[in-house]
């Protein structure tokens, strides 16, 4: 039996051999941080594009974006296999990251357009009426579009480039905290905090709820994936 695969709904631009291929990696993600694929599976190329009913192309360069987040490895003569995330190493990325999110908040406030800010409170009001519907997958994609938001209106180029690539690594954690209970409705708490320190230009509150708000997303993050790796080890024991 296939598994069926859509573009997602936050795919980024770029045709559909591109938005395929984010998709693919997406999937595969988060089935190794779920623990559906162990560490040290081979990730077939043949067995994949099977699986999703898909050519190997777009399988190909999924798997060259997992690599990337660090959630698998090429090795010579056996292919790419699942690696082990250690919790050091991703809480090392989070603080990262929540330093670089925090600068881009700090510009955010000083240089957002009128445009703009309109644009990330819309986003942030539509998230907050998924919290209510209970609609996950839709927070989730709202969720990216309002940090993107943030990146674009620091007009920072280069910040934006840095902070997008490191939200890349860390996009399968992020969305992996979602199922921690209640995350949901705080994470949205959170970004109110965050729109309303820009809202009203005071770029140095912006930048300390923006970068709290990150390392919550650590800690739940962190906390969800080390369940999630505690259960896979129990489930493997003999019984």
């Amino acid at each position: 039996m296939t598994d069926q695969i859509r573009p997602a709904a936050d795919d980024p631009p770029g045709g559909l051999r591109r938005s395929l291929a984010d998709t693919l990696a997406r999937a595969i993600a988060d089935d190794i941080i779920e623990g559906r694929l162990l560490p040290g599976v081979r990730l077939d190329e043949h067995e994949l594009a099977a699986r999703f009913d898909v050519s190997r192309t777009p399988v190909r360069e999924a798997l060259g974006q997992v690599c990337t987040m660090g959630l698998a490895e090429r090795r010579p003569n056996r292919g790419v296999l699942v690696m082990v995330m250690s919790e050091a190493r991703l809480e090392e990325m989070f603080v990262a990251m929540a330093e670089l999110e925090a600068a881009a908040a700090r510009l955010a406030a000083l240089h957002m357009t009128g445009a703009e800010r309109r644009g990330l409170e819309a986003l942030h009001l539509d998230s907050a009426a998924a919290v209510r519907a209970g609609a996950t997958d839709d927070y989730a994609a709202f969720n990216t579009r309002f940090h993107q938001a943030i990146y674009a209106g620091a007009h920072n180029s280069y910040l934006e480039e840095l902070v997008g690539l490191t939200r890349k690594r860390l996009a399968p954690f992020r969305r992996a905290q979602f199922n921690v209970l209640g995350r949901l409705a705080s994470s949205c708490e959170e970004h109110d905090r965050m729109v309303q320190a820009i809202l009203r230009g005071d770029a140095e509150a912006a930048a300390a709820e923006t970068r709290a708000h990150v390392l919550t997303v650590s800690a739940a993050s962190v906390a969800y994936v080390g369940t999630r790796a505690r259960s896979t080890t129990r489930s493997d024991q003999p019984v």
